[in-house]
């Protein structure tokens, strides 16, 4: 039983971690991040993607790792984006 819960825990660990990536990325891309903070959002989206594939091969750890920092940077590449649209008056 314990067992089970233990591996449970991987891919639901996994979900949370990749929908909050998703949606930090999703929000930069929504304020056009790629053009005003082009580091931090393809760096978000280039974690975001190899966490969908470390999770594509059960290394849920790592994907729950890469989706970290993809949260953090698209977090970053949103915010990075809206001062940068304020300070150019858009």
């Amino acid at each position: 039983m314990i067992g089970a819960l233990a591996t449970a825990c991987g891919p639901i660990g996994y979900v949370v971690a990749i929908n909050g990536a998703a949606e930090a990325v999703e929000a930069a891309q929504t304020v056009d991040a790629a053009h005003y903070a082009p580091y931090e959002f393809n760096f978000a989206r280039a974690h975001l993607d190899k966490a969908r594939e470390f999770a594509a091969e059960a290394e849920y750890q790592n994907a729950m790792d890469m989706a970290e920092v993809a949260e953090t940077y698209g977090t970053r590449a949103r915010d990075l984006a809206r001062r940068r649209q304020q300070e150019s008056g858009r």
